[in-house]
């Protein structure tokens, strides 16, 4: 009785035109329904009834908008028609750990045209033989069956597609990277620095290229001018030589005049 109270509280407290998700795991139905859920829930895009233990579909309301639904851990034998007329959008449902036994059961989810992926983990009709293959030509429009594609991939994690869905909202509001490099540049261009910081920087960068122009240039000089240099060398050093052997000869001539006047004294 107390859980049935909390039911009927927490449907009675919402606006059920505005919920969209709703998760009443472990609650208790009645006869087969869930007092308060009804078609007025109609923006309703997930339901989780797991372990209500449901017996039937037959009460569920028409939610027209509903593409997740999970009904694992009831007691579910059959009836899944009503599927198809209730919720024909559905692109996911769970009913692990039901009661369903055989591939007849299943079949009526052919007109669920939407659905990617069924999970029937913990089912008898698990036990039959090439369970799988049967299942994936019975329902061709699913893609997973049990977590894993035909080729045994595993089924993409939902918050993780969730998570990739907010990532590529948050690069579409932020705007082309191309607009921020702009506007940095912009600012870094425009910003208030220090009296004579930037000044000083693109100086000292135009110092040390002119200081390598120079050195370059000397460089081409000497490699251009270097036979110059070396003959005009080469003129001054004979020009030298002559003068020294000049003085040498007249040391010559007057070393013996000396020494005639020595011997006179």
């Amino acid at each position: 009785m107390e859980m049935k109270k909390r039911i009927n509280l927490e449907l009675r407290n919402r606006a059920p035109e505005k919920v969209t998700e709703l998760v009443l795991d472990n609650c208790r139905s009645s006869n087969g329904e869930i007092e308060g859920l009804n078609d007025s829930f109609k923006e309703l895009e997930f339901l989780s009834m797991a372990n209500v233990e449901l017996t039937s579909l037959a009460k569920l309301p028409t939610l027209s908008k509903l593409r997740k639904l999970e009904l694992s851990d009831n007691i579910i034998s059959g009836g899944l028609e009503v599927l198809a007329e209730r919720c024909p959008n559905l692109t996911y449902l769970n009913l692990s750990g039901n009661k369903i036994k055989d591939l007849g059961t299943v079949e009526a989810l052919q007109n669920l045209k939407n659905l990617k992926s069924l999970d029937l983990f913990n089912c008898e009709i698990t036990n039959l033989e090439d369970y799988r293959d049967s299942i994936f030509e019975l329902l061709q429009q699913i893609t997973y069956l049990d977590g894993f594609d035909q080729e045994d991939n595993e089924a993409p994690d939902s918050e993780d597609d969730d998570d990739e869905d907010d990532d590529d909202e948050d690069e579409d509001e932020a705007g082309p990277p191309g607009e921020y490099e702009e506007e940095d540049d912009e600012d870094d261009g425009g910003s208030d620095l220090g009296e004579g910081e930037e000044e000083e920087e693109v100086g000292l960068s135009y110092l040390m290229k002119e200081e390598i122009q120079d050195e370059d240039d000397d460089d081409d000089y000497v490699e251009e001018g270097g036979d110059e240099e070396e003959e005009e060398h080469n003129e001054m050093y004979a020009y030298l030589f002559s003068l020294a052997e000049g003085i040498r000869g007249e040391k010559r001539k007057r070393d013996p005049e000396d020494e005639g006047e020595e011997e006179d004294d």
